[in-house]
């Protein structure tokens, strides 16, 4: 739910997929939108998100391993990844902790806390992360300038 508060739903019930982006999906059910992480994609009959590392090395944490989890996560408006749509302002590994500092592309946007919980559920899979630290900024304002070109090719803006 947008309010960020997590929720079971009732086995067998029947929804309705109104999107299924980055291995998650926005369902409605009882007139009500809920998120389903792609981990749990099994519930809906789908294939379970599954992230592989294979050149993960003992005791490391890669960019490149963070980068690739976070292309996973979506705006569950604008079908972009957080990434390429420039929300993620700074991403640190200190020892065994991934920090992240995130915007969103509006302040009052009711997804904050649901995509801040997805980004750290999801970068806690990185391979030797201990902590994640997700933090929601909203300095610099987000703009359209930020969008990556892949981005901006997915919307049309090129």
């Amino acid at each position: 739910m947008p309010s960020g508060t997590v929720t079971t739903l009732p086995a067998n019930a029947e929804v309705i997929i109104s999107q299924a982006l980055g291995g998650s999906f926005s369902v409605e059910y009882e007139g009500r939108l809920y998120r389903i992480d792609g981990i749990d994609a099994d519930a809906l009959g789908k294939p379970p998100l599954q992230l592989i590392f294979d050149d993960a090395e003992p005791g490391i944490i890669k960019l490149e391993h963070v980068d690739k989890v976070l292309r996973t996560v979506y705006d569950p408006e604008i079908p972009v990844n957080l990434l390429d749509l420039g929300l993620i302002y700074a991403r640190r590994v200190e020892s065994k902790t991934i920090s992240i500092d995130m915007t969103l592309t509006a302040p009052a946007c009711g997804m904050g806390d649901v995509l801040r919980a997805e980004v750290a559920r999801r970068l806690k899979q990185v391979p030797n992360v201990e902590n994640v630290e997700v933090n929601l900024v909203f300095t610099p304002q987000w703009n359209r300038s930020m969008l990556s070109d892949v981005a901006k090719l997915e919307l049309g803006m090129f």
